[in-house]
């Protein structure tokens, strides 16, 4: 990011490389004059479905400026994390002078500055800066209901799966993979709040080693373990399997939310494996499990909308197939609560 005395801002440094992406239903045009930059962009959005929420798809513009500075950590096994701070209608994240993404929702733009150390690190440049603003930007001026959950579904149909990490989401959703079941996303679902479609970002599947076990030998499971392996910030390694790329289906477009599953860490058997909560139970524990999305503006129209739903709670069982036949079964007969 070079600046001179007329132009100390690098604002009329000309961008040169354009990608145009979907994100959320949004259009997003991303611009950058550094190509290693824009195609972190691209690993992450680029091939998808183009997710349709509204009849003319709201566009945003995102800049990507690539910095010269060598930050003190630059030695370090891994950047520090991002810190998030909020003023005056901006969302920030910020690793340090050279690192930061600004975003403005009400602009439907977003900057986005990674320094040449970061690059070095891609992981952490795509996940924690470029998708991080791109995804915020785009459910915050479409008003969409961030939700901490998977989402899996058929025949335009989907199934919210709520829990704390560990619960089993990524487990469930390669197993969903696995059997035909479309994914929409791991751990992360966005709301519209007035058809109640649910949108995501199916790029990315994060599977830990050890849900494997139960992966039948095929196309799927050599997909997966020839995946490349990331380290969380939790130190636990995962691999990160290209949904783009695996034998499987992506949802194609937003699913019609027809039931909410709250994942159990307790133990259950065929009988009593599967729940059903009362619309009371689902709203206290959706409070309590989303406790970012339940602060937004629009919680409380998101709450009416969601009480008339389906909602249950799955308890872990032997293998995640027999969890999968049990979402399999909410799927055609799930119905509003009258």
């Amino acid at each position: 990011m070079k600046s001179t005395a007329s132009d100390p801002f690098g604002e009329r440094a000309p961008a040169g490389l354009r990608a145009r992406l979907n994100v959320l239903g949004g259009a997003f045009t991303v611009e950058s004059a550094d190509a290693a930059a824009l195609r972190l962009a691209v690993d992450a959005f680029g091939g998808m479905p183009r997710h349709k929420l509204e009849r003319e798809p709201r566009r945003f513009h995102v800049r990507l400026v690539v910095a010269e500075d060598r930050p003190q950590w630059l030695r370090a096994a891994r950047p520090p994390a991002a810190n998030l701070t909020a003023g005056n209608g901006l969302l920030c994240a910020t690793i340090d002078a050279g690192n930061f993404a600004v975003v403005d929702p009400a602009q439907s733009r977003a900057l986005v500055c990674i320094s040449r150390a970061l690059l070095r690190f891609p992981y952490h440049a795509r996940y924690e800066l470029i998708e991080l603003a791109m995804v915020t930007l785009a459910s915050r001026a479409q008003s969409l209901v961030p939700l901490h959950a998977a989402c899996v579904g058929a025949r335009g149909s989907g199934l919210l799966l709520m829990g704390a990490s560990g619960a089993g989401k990524s487990t469930l959703a390669l197993h969903a993979l696995a059997s035909g079941m479309q994914v929409l996303s791991e751990d992360s679902a966005f709301v519209a709040v007035d058809s109640l479609r649910v949108t995501g970002v199916p790029n990315f599947l994060h599977v830990q080693p050890s849900a494997l076990e139960f992966l039948t030998d095929g196309p799927l499971l050599t997909e997966v373990r020839g995946s490349p392996m990331i380290v969380r910030r939790s130190g636990t390694r995962k691999y990160e399997v290209d949904l783009r790329k695996t034998p499987g289906k992506i949802a194609p477009r937003p699913l019609g939310l027809a039931a909410i599953v709250f994942l159990s860490r307790r133990r259950g058997v065929k009988q009593k494996a599967l729940e059903t909560l009362g619309a009371k139970a689902l709203l206290s524990r959706l409070r309590s499990e989303q406790p970012y999305a339940a602060g937004l503006a629009n919680w409380r129209s998101f709450e009416r909308r969601i009480a008339a739903l389906p909602a249950y709670e799955l308890r872990r069982m032997e293998h995640p197939d027999s969890s999968i036949r049990q979402l399999r079964a909410l799927l055609p007969t799930a119905r509003r609560r009258t």
